[in-house]
């Protein structure tokens, strides 16, 4: 259960962090945020949360819409990996019923390997073609970014990269 108020929370810190973007000029925007730094702790979820919500909100180019956004925690423990199984569930989800053109699914954490194994296992039932007009974004290292782009190529999105 903490980990779903541990997500609910990532999403809650987005959605403001996001609305407060739409209020301020581009220009004062850039001076006002405050660089986050990639956490070192793989356990920090607070700096987690912060940090990746930064990068997505940087790559928010034509999105029209609140990001599907999906913290991937590390850790091999069993609290972790049942953790990682929820949200790999509701990521699977959200694939199957597609989504809406001017949306994004973003995914992050501190394991790349494991982020990108999640959506990689979610887009394999994608439909082809189904998501045009969508942005998925990985938050992660480069050594996996081309097995996450071609595993997302088939359903037709953007696919954006964000280096961790």
């Amino acid at each position: 259960m903490r980990k779903f108020a541990f997500a609910f929370l990532f999403a809650l810190a987005a959605t403001l962090a996001l609305s407060a973007c739409n209020k301020a000029p581009q220009a004062d925007q850039s001076a006002q945020t405050a660089q986050a730094t990639k956490p070192t702790d793989p356990t920090d979820m607070k700096g987690w949360k912060t940090y990746l919500s930064q990068i997505v909100q940087a790559n928010m180019q034509g999105i029209q819409n609140t990001p599907y956004m999906y913290f991937i925690p590390a850790g091999d423990d069993a609290e972790t990996v049942a953790a990682r199984g929820r949200t790999q569930d509701t990521l699977n989800g959200v694939v199957a019923t597609t989504v809406l053109p001017g949306n994004m699914i973003a995914a992050g954490g501190p394991d790349s390997g494991k982020t990108a194994e999640a959506l990689i296992t979610a887009f394999k039932n994608a439909q082809p073609g189904s998501f045009k007009g969508v942005v998925v974004l990985f938050v992660g290292n480069a050594a996996d970014k081309d097995n996450v782009k071609q595993a997302v190529a088939p359903s037709g999105a953007e696919f954006r990269f964000a280096q961790m």
